[in-house]
């Protein structure tokens, strides 16, 4: 299968699930009183997303029940147990999570841009953003409180959660602290990715495993696809940092070199003897120009370092897809392997 194709089946898949993530935010995450805190919290849940993560979500549920895809209403989708369960709540909550982790993100980094707008904290004001984060990651439990599965595995599934989101702050935790140190190891920094990032792959993906009442196996090995994958997408996300103009991009290209984060390519680029630090010299990511970043990412590439970090991605998406083995091999199954694909073919 070429990319192009991968990604034109991702794409489709994606956009037919999103108009009904979509409608779901409009439900479960309604414009109340007062109004301007939920439209912060809502902010950049409707400026877009590719919702990637509920789309995994959903289509994992559609590969457990082995049904055809969109064919089941996921509000009522059949359990293995014989009940119903609404797993449209359950990739919901994780969707609702991921936007606040990026705002409390673009406060921490002070980012202006996010999805091609203003940030929260720069569209409203810093305290009003604050309480937007707050306001989403609360709400996010309720909504996982209401996905209607027997009550063991609705209380994993908020158990996972929660254990999801304390994962999350580590690894932000981490990424501050490798800001201030040069001798972080590769490990230690795709233990902090798999953290910050990969986690609430796995868990979009072990989710509907574990409402729908399916084998531990199952749950174990679709949460290891989504470590696997979500990984991968974070080292291309490193990579598409320095290769994509800003437009694409939807921030400032090259915002990673000035804010001293470590990444596996510039942690490969030191053991290659080359000067990270002295990469860039702009002091913020709106002095940073087009020339800087073109010149350190030639010195990136001399040094292997970029085509390092894709070699990296592409073992680990390998990985994933094999992963998928546990699940019924049909349509949805063969979506989630494209997704693998694509999170490492992308270009923005």
């Amino acid at each position: 299968m070429t990319t192009d194709s991968t990604e034109e089946r991702v794409l489709a898949a994606v956009r037919e699930r999103r108009e009904r993530v979509n409608a779901a935010i409009d439900e479960d995450l309604p414009l109340v009183a007062p109004e301007r805190l939920w439209e912060a919290s809502r902010y950049l849940l409707k400026a877009g997303g590719k919702r990637l993560r509920p789309t995994v979500s959903l289509l994992a549920a559609e590969a457990i029940a082995d049904v055809p895809p969109l064919s089941v209403d996921y509000r009522q989708f059949p359990a293995l147990d014989g009940g119903e369960v609404d797993v449209m709540a359950g990739a919901l909550s994780l969707e609702v999570i991921q936007s606040f982790t990026l705002i409390h993100d673009d406060i921490m980094d002070d980012d202006a841009l996010r999805r091609g707008v203003p940030a929260v904290h720069k569209a409203y004001d810093v305290d009003t953003a604050i309480l937007a984060g707050d306001t989403l990651y609360s709400t996010a439990f309720e909504i996982m409180a209401d996905t209607g599965a027997a009550p063991e595995n609705g209380l994993e599934a908020m158990r996972m959660l929660a254990e999801t989101c304390t994962r999350i702050c580590e690894g932000q935790a981490l990424d501050v602290e490798f800001e201030r140190r040069r001798d972080v190891l590769p490990d230690e920094y795709l233990e902090m990715v798999e953290s910050k990032t990969a986690v609430l792959y796995g868990d979009a993906a072990a989710t509907p495993a574990i409402l729908l009442d399916a084998d531990d196996e199952v749950v174990d090995a679709l949460y290891a696809y989504g470590i696997n994958s979500g990984s991968a997408f974070q080292i291309q996300d490193d990579v598409l940092d320095l290769t994509v103009p800003s437009e694409k991009l939807g921030k400032q290209r090259g915002s990673d070199l000035v804010e001293n984060k470590e990444t596996l390519i510039t942690l490969h680029a030191r053991q290659q003897g080359v000067d990270v630090d002295g990469l860039v010299d702009a002091e913020d990511a709106e002095s940073l120009t087009d020339a800087e970043v073109e010149e350190a990412v030639a010195t990136l590439n001399e040094a292997g370092s970029i085509e390092y970090a894709r070699e990296k991605a592409r073992s680990l998406v390998d990985e994933s897809k094999r992963n998928l083995e546990a699940l019924p091999d049909n349509e949805a199954r063969s979506l989630l392997e494209a997704i693998a694909e694509y999170l490492i073919s992308r270009g923005y």
